[in-house]
């Protein structure tokens, strides 16, 4: 790779891998389209390319949407709860830590968020993120996705119904709500069930993607007595074989990630918090969804 080509995949590939990541939900899957964009657009013939960027956009999109289509059926008969593949904040060797910079919203990276975005069929969701994420006008995006501009308008508009009826409630104060993160974590650590059912809202869920490699749940678990009781299991569990608890940001919300004695990735847990409460608790302990984040410990697989 040239000079040229070195500053330009540094320079592009955190836009490219925004709009893949938010596309697919997956890391690995984002990284190969993005991979594969970045070798067509070196591929793409002698004379130089008008906007770099609007091509791997182009590109991008274009392979993100065929791989969602292949990878839908897989979701759907999932083992257990499926949730996104993290994406974890500065300073804890995730590739994708910087993806937040290519876009204003972060929001738009949570994973109640990208569970909404998984509702829309691929055009959609394609057609709506170009558009109300990332400021693409109408005719740029009709010519990305092969489609008329009216047809372009029309999936915007029902996709933004699907996303406006499921769009997740975050807590506006961002010092509130990792004071309350602070509190909920260090509750589970001090097994202080009273205390955990009083920062879980009353039709709070908890969701564990295990997949079939972790020791995850097969469903969701609703309502704050049961989540505080399984939580307490966990981290009793945890305690006994020397797991510890580092806060971390995950998809620009607040969690934690667990590490072994060797200091070796268990799971990570995010939560949604909205009104003061903890309203989703999601932890990822699937292998498959963690390997970007350094050396896996044993401990959680089946």
């Amino acid at each position: 790779m040239t000079g040229a080509l070195e500053q330009m995949y540094r320079e592009l590939r955190p836009y490219a891998f925004a709009i893949a990541y938010r596309m697919l939900g997956s890391v690995s899957e984002a990284e190969d389209v993005v991979s594969d964009a970045f070798l067509r657009l070196t591929q793409a013939g002698e004379g130089p390319i008008a906007s770099p960027k609007a091509y791997l956009a182009t590109v991008t999109t274009r392979l993100a949407i065929d791989q969602l289509r292949s990878a839908r059926a897989r979701r759907e008969s999932y083992f257990g709860p499926w949730l996104p593949e993290p994406l974890l904040d500065a300073g804890t060797g995730d590739p994708g830590a910087d993806v937040a910079a290519a876009a204003e919203t972060a929001d738009s990276l949570s994973m109640a968020f990208l569970l909404v975005l998984e509702t829309l069929t691929p055009l959609e969701r394609a057609v709506f993120l170009l558009h109300d994420v990332f400021g693409y006008e109408y005719g740029e995006i009709a010519a990305i996705v092969r489609k008329s501009e009216a047809n372009c308008r029309q999936l915007a508009s029902r996709a933004r119904r699907h996303v406006q009826a499921g769009r997740p409630r975050f807590e506006a104060s961002r010092e509130q709500r990792d004071r309350l993160a602070e509190r909920f974590f260090a509750a589970c650590q001090g097994r202080d069930v009273e205390g955990l059912v009083g920062m879980l809202a009353a039709d709070a869920v908890l969701y564990g993607d295990g997949g079939t490699k972790g020791t995850g749940i097969n469903r969701l678990i609703h309502g704050r007595d049961d989540i505080a009781r399984m939580l307490d299991a966990w981290f009793r569990q945890g305690e006994r074989l020397g797991i510890r608890a580092e806060p971390v940001t995950i998809n620009g919300q607040p969690g934690a990630r667990f590490l072994d004695a060797d200091g070796r990735l268990v799971n990570v847990i995010g939560l949604d918090i909205a009104d003061g409460a903890v309203q989703a608790v999601r932890s990822v302990i699937n292998p498959d969804k963690l390997a970007h984040l350094g050396p896996l410990s044993p401990i959680g697989r089946r």
